[in-house]
């Protein structure tokens, strides 16, 4: 699937989500993604920064949106972990999502996701999500 591919089907897929709210896959490569996503003071803690909810759901999307991409349009894929690990607080603005493929398994998918406003080298946030991958696709895998 390719960064617009992907982009539709998470609008499809979620068709209750403001579409300028969602975050979009900005590039795609064998293992792995990059999302942006946009931000508001509704995404904000006391404090003045980025909450924890708002870095999980990205984090969840971007491995969702990474997984989709080496198996196809597979909208019952489901998270079944997700581990966060808050790094630093996060700083208002655009967040970015890099999203890497640890394996890719019959049953399981899982990825690490790291997440910020500012950059590679002051990364707020990693997780680690695992997705159970649907029968279906079991069935179809090599033996």
């Amino acid at each position: 699937m390719t960064p617009e591919d992907l982009n539709g089907f998470l609008l499809r897929a979620f068709p209750t989500g403001a579409p300028d709210q969602m975050p979009k896959v900005v590039r795609l490569e064998p293992g792995a993604a990059w999302l942006l996503s946009p931000t508001s003071e509704r995404n904000l803690r006391p404090g003045g920064v980025i909450s924890g909810p708002t870095l999980m759901s990205l984090a969840d999307t971007a491995a969702y949106a990474l997984i989709l991409a080496h198996i196809g349009e597979v909208p019952m894929a489901v998270t079944t972990s997700l581990t966060i690990h808050f790094l630093r607080a996060c700083k208002p603005g655009p967040l970015t999502a890099e999203a890497r493929l640890l394996k890719l398994g019959r049953r399981i998918a899982t990825c690490d996701v790291m997440m910020g406003t500012e950059g590679p080298d002051r990364w707020a946030a990693k997780a680690t999500v695992a997705y159970a991958l649907p029968d279906t696709l079991q069935t179809e895998s090599p033996q």
